[in-house]
């Protein structure tokens, strides 16, 4: 049996989408779990996307401002080209 790596904060941030759509194999869940459970800083911002995600899912497109709706694509443009 392999020994589970440690995870470090940042690889916490790298790996959370596929924690929180249950998209990671049995070995990386269970070290990130125990990440979590020493580490309130990581824990923090795990419950921070929980709540971002339960909020965003509230909004709809219509309610938007064109101004704020550009600036949001353009915001998820940047960050998918970096």
């Amino acid at each position: 049996m392999s020994q589970a790596h440690e995870l470090i904060c940042q690889e916490i941030v790298e790996v959370i989408t596929d924690y929180l759509e249950g998209a990671m194999d049995a070995e990386l869940h269970a070290s990130f779990e125990a990440h979590l459970a020493g580490c309130p800083h990581c824990t923090h911002y795990v419950e921070q996307v929980r709540a971002m995600i339960r909020l965003s899912g509230t909004i709809e497109a219509e309610e938007l401002t064109p101004v704020f709706r550009t600036g949001l694509v353009a915001a998820f443009r940047d960050w998918r080209q970096a």
